[in-house]
C-alpha cells in the first residue's frame, strides 16, 4: 500500500521502434505533496521492448533519487520488467541481465521501492510519453469489446404484459 505522506509514485513505459529498434521512455514522478513531473526521451542506445521497459524503470529509480525520494512506488505494465526485478524471474539473454543487474544495484539508495505492475490500459499517459519521445502519436483508444452475457432469470427484466383484444 502507498503512504500518501511520505512515498513517491511513479508510472513507467517503454517502447521499441521497430523491435528492437530506437528505444523511447515515458514516465510519470509524482512526490508525496502531489507535484507531477513527466519525462519522455529517447534512449542514448538501441535494443528491444524488454530493455525498454527495464530502462524505463532504472530512470525513474534515477529521477526520484535525483529529487530526494526515500521511499518509491513504481508502476509498470512490463510483466517481464516487474517479475525480474521483483525476483520472480530471469532472462538468459546477458545484455539483458546485466541490465538488470545494474537497475537492482539502485534500489538500495532508497528506504523501500515496491515495483508493481498494472494492465496496460491503467498506464496511459507513462504510454503517450514514451511513445512521443519516438516521435509517435499516441494511441487511440478502442471502445473495450461488448462482452456478451447470457441473462439469467433474475438479471432479466419484468416483461409486460400484453393484452390481446379480440
Amino acid at each position: 500500500m502507498t503512504d500518501i505522506a511520505t512515498d513517491w509514485t511513479a508510472w513507467v513505459d517503454g517502447a521499441a521502434l521497430p523491435n528492437p529498434g530506437r528505444i523511447g521512455i515515458g514516465l510519470v514522478l509524482v512526490s508525496p505533496a502531489g507535484v507531477r513531473q513527466d519525462h519522455a526521451r529517447l534512449a542514448e542506445v538501441r535494443g528491444c521492448n524488454n530493455e525498454a521497459e527495464v530502462r524505463a524503470v532504472a530512470a525513474a529509480l534515477e529521477l526520484a533519487a535525483t529529487a530526494g525520494a526515500r521511499r518509491l512506488t513504481i508502476f509498470s505494465d512490463s510483466r517481464f520488467a516487474v517479475d525480474c526485478l521483483n525476483g520472480l524471474d530471469r532472462t538468459a539473454t546477458r545484455h539483458l541481465d546485466a541490465l538488470l543487474s545494474a537497475t537492482k544495484a539502485r534500489l538500495p539508495d532508497f528506504d523501500t521501492v515496491r515495483i508493481v505492475w498494472l494492465p496496460g490500459r491503467r498506464n496511459g499517459d507513462a504510454d503517450r510519453l514514451a511513445r512521443s519521445a519516438l516521435g509517435l502519436p499516441p494511441r487511440t483508444e478502442a471502445p473495450p469489446p461488448a462482452r456478451r452475457r447470457r441473462r439469467r432469470a433474475a438479471d432479466t427484466p419484468p416483461q409486460k404484459e400484453e393484452k390481446h383484444q379480440r
